[in-house]
């Protein structure tokens, strides 16, 4: 039955919905399929990683539903409404933090806020420190990107995603760059975040220990072009223990799909 309004739209719609996606590419006049029929949704306040071998287009479709692309067949939805570009329901992490080198990280976060506002009554400059305080860096707001580790840019990335207050947050690589002590630590604040604001969060990695202990469930994509294998629940409470049996199992069940 169709929704007659978007109040009815958004009740019944899942937060984000990949419908037949297909990407084809066509450098030099030869066609290349990137993606083929991907279909999946992800519920409101759910955390999905999707995870694949090289080259099997989970970047693409991390860019069509940030809006960064277009597929060449298929739609993707947020909230039941069409992609159609960037937009303030999405924010957005990168493996590359892309902060501006010449802003302070006060400034780095206040950015997007600039453009589109702040939510609430904050001030802008109150919800960019709130947004600090959430991934520990109250005390580096007057610093230059120049300075900080890699864990603390990536922690900045956050912030600014986080200060428009999306309802979702999509998320690329974001710790591929950081050693493995740091990525642990972000793990434990990302859940950390992900628990107290309610996020949907929609993560690529190629890390598959990574995907099964931060996500509800695994996307398995194949390899080029990309279509989904597998939908893998990971139903088990959190903090994970990665050495436990049922860790394993998920984990052997996820990369079952990588081996010939």
């Amino acid at each position: 039955m169709a929704l007659t309004s978007d109040a009815g739209r958004e009740e019944a719609a899942p937060a984000v919905e990949f419908d037949g996606v297909s990407k084809v590419y066509d450098p030099e006049g030869e066609a290349l399929r990137a993606l083929d029929g991907v279909e999946f949704a992800v519920d409101r306040g759910e955390f999905v990683c999707i995870v694949g071998p090289s080259g099997c287009g989970k970047s693409t479709l991390f860019r069509i539903v940030a809006g960064l692309e277009n597929a060449t067949s298929g739609e993707v939805t947020v909230d039941g409404r069409p992609v159609e570009g960037p937009g303030p329901d999405r924010g957005m992490v990168f493996q590359d933090d892309a902060l501006f080198p010449w802003r302070t990280v006060l400034g780095n976060v206040t950015y997007g806020l600039e453009e589109v506002g702040t939510p609430g009554d904050d001030t802008v400059e109150g919800r960019a420190r709130h947004c600090l305080d959430l991934v520990g860096l109250s005390e580096f707001a007057d610093a230059y990107p120049k300075s900080l580790s890699g864990g603390q840019r990536q922690r900045v990335g956050i912030a600014r995603a986080l200060a428009v207050d999306p309802p979702i947050l999509l998320m690329d690589e974001p710790f591929a760059s950081v050693d493995e002590r740091t990525k642990a630590t972000l793990h434990a604040e990302l859940l950390d975040i992900w628990e107290g604001t309610e996020k949907t969060v929609l993560f690529v990695t190629h890390d598959v220990e990574e995907a099964v202990y931060l996500a509800d469930r695994i996307v398995v994509l194949t390899d080029r072009p990309g279509s989904v294998a597998e939908l893998v629940p990971v139903d088990r409470p959190r903090p994970r223990d990665r050495t436990g049996e049922a860790f394993t199992a998920v984990e052997d069940r996820v990369l079952s799909h990588f081996r010939d």
